[in-house]
């Protein structure tokens, strides 16, 4: 599994190192049109086909970065299926990473994922979890309007917190395949109160891939992906979303999302609207400067200062 990014050489900027945790990982390829098979809670399955990719594909501009947040723990799950025993929606994303100058696929890179679950918990912060305003451990429908600005977490803000647990669940860093792409499979994510529903994101390149997981390069691109309205509308309707008295923040409403669509991590959501509960397929591609490094520390929020950002 030993293999180098082919496109450049370069020293690593930083030096980051992870292991493989909790047996083999699953290895997953992509193509032109993929199948992937959802498992739900009654043991059946459902599978859910991506549309075929264009012959030609128009280039991106660049990714928006966004703060790294609180609660990120630097690669400490190699794997594709990040879902452990949460309950809630069944999801798969698909992430297809390019140069956005060239527009050339991004073999090899690193990606993570890390999100909340179904109630607003961070895997490794059960306990700030729990005391996020509105509660963290809610039990009814949401409703309301945002009472103070996000935080990305009980009062973390950009700033890292170190875990207080040792839960991994709904986290996992996998590599990209000849095409740029890779595929997890993990639940609809929930909310907590000063941010709309959202997934975390990370991009390393110029790192190498070894026997153990993935070593040195840099990261490249710090981003957050973002949900339809209509969709955790219709989340919120199935158990156990449908428990959460959080106050919940729409995307208009959330201030570190740009409005930007995809370009700002709105993802392309397919699933069933009046069966929500039976799975999501959500997608996106992400175009990064591989030449950068964006850790989350310059991240500008929208409106705002990269130095007002590192602390929001």
């Amino acid at each position: 599994m030993s293999q180098e990014n082919p496109k450049r050489e370069k020293s690593p900027a930083s030096r980051r190192q992870v292991l493989v945790a909790g047996g083999a990982a699953v290895a997953v390829v992509g193509t032109g049109s993929v199948l992937a098979s959802t498992a739900f809670a009654d043991g059946s399955s459902q599978e859910i086909q991506e549309a075929k990719s264009s012959g030609t594909e128009s280039c991106y501009r660049l990714s928006s970065e966004a703060i790294e947040g609180p609660y990120y723990i630097d690669a400490d799950k190699i794997r594709t299926d990040i879902t452990e025993d949460r309950e809630g929606i069944p999801m798969t994303l698909t992430i297809k990473v390019i140069d956005s100058e060239t527009c050339k696929p991004l073999r090899n890179a690193a990606v993570d994922i890390w999100h909340c679950d179904a109630l607003g918990i961070y895997s490794g912060y059960e306990s700030v979890g729990s005391a996020l305003p509105g509660g963290g451990m809610p039990s009814g429908t949401p409703t309301g309007t945002p009472t103070a600005m996000p935080t990305d977490g009980g009062g973390g803000g950009g700033m890292h917190v170190e875990p207080t647990d040792d839960e991994r669940y709904l986290r996992g860093t996998w590599r990209t395949d000849h095409q740029g792409r890779v595929r997890f499979t993990t639940i609809f994510p929930g909310w907590y109160q000063g941010r709309a529903v959202h997934i975390h994101t990370k991009v390393h390149v110029d790192g190498k891939w070894t026997e153990d997981g993935y070593e040195g390069g840099h990261t490249c691109h710090t981003g957050q992906f973002y949900f339809e309205e209509a969709a955790v509308l219709a989340s919120a309707e199935v158990d156990p979303y449908s428990t959460s008295t959080t106050t919940r923040t729409t995307l208009t409403e959330d201030t570190i999302y740009d409005q930007s669509g995809a370009t700002g991590g709105l993802l392309a959501l397919r699933y069933d609207k009046k069966r929500i509960a039976k799975g999501v397929a959500a997608s996106i591609t992400v175009g990064v400067d591989p030449d950068a490094t964006h850790d989350g520390d310059d991240a500008v929020m929208p409106g705002g200062s990269a130095s007002a950002s590192a602390s929001s």
